[in-house]
């Protein structure tokens, strides 16, 4: 008879846990999307993003505030609107995480 070996825990290094959670992030389609837009179209506000994408208002806004709390993006407020674009400091970051794992 087979024995089952106990599942293992694994403490996460913050690299790890941030590398996590950015993946997490990109794992949406929808977000997958948004990020495919903002690296087209750098430094658009949320309209724009609302535009081009067959989703409400509020989902829109509820996607960008996960990627932005990932990292994947950040937001800078320009009068009434709020401006978007890929952090390329954290892009370039998960980049290089991703291509260690490989």
């Amino acid at each position: 008879m087979e024995t089952k070996q106990a599942d293992k825990v694994y403490d996460l290094t913050t690299d790890e846990e941030r590398l996590m959670l950015m993946m997490k992030a990109l794992g949406n389609p929808a977000r997958m999307q948004i990020v495919r837009y903002l690296s087209e179209n750098p430094q658009c506000i949320t309209g724009d993003i609302v535009d081009a994408l067959p989703l409400a208002q509020a989902t829109v806004s509820q996607h960008l505030k996960v990627l932005r709390d990932a990292g994947v993006i950040c937001g800078t407020i320009e009068g009434p609107a709020m401006c978007y674009c890929l952090d390329c400091g954290n892009m370039a970051w998960f980049k290089e995480q991703v291509g260690t794992l490989l």
